[in-house]
């Protein structure tokens, strides 16, 4: 995994770190090229529990966190993760490139 900093808060307290990694999917191993903001897979939409806030990577969990909750309005578009290991749950922001038809599919009502 290659990470670089690109901005930390100074006083170390609650708020986002700008972190560019890529990672590989532990979910479905695809390749996933970081751009700062990235943290979850844009294929399968599922996440790791790495942060205690947003970008710190200092969680010591360290679980899976699958989708669990979606709401795609066209200004306030968001994945809730939850983490299978211990239950946190975290929103996070969807990007455009992020494949919604998998929500779309594991969110449906049964016929």
């Amino acid at each position: 995994m290659r990470a670089e900093f690109d901005s930390r808060r100074p006083d170390n307290k609650m708020g986002f770190y700008k972190k560019k990694e890529d990672f590989k999917c532990l979910n479905c191993e695809i390749e996933v090229k970081g751009d700062g903001y990235t943290n979850h897979c844009p294929d399968c939409l599922w996440s790791r529990h790495v942060d205690n806030n947003p970008g710190d990577r200092e969680s010591s969990c360290g679980g899976m966190m699958k989708p669990v909750e979606y709401n795609y309005e066209i200004s306030n578009r968001w994945v809730m993760h939850e983490c299978i290991k211990c239950g946190k749950r975290i929103k996070n922001k969807l990007k455009s490139d992020d494949n919604i038809n998998v929500l779309i599919e594991a969110f449906k009502e049964p016929k």
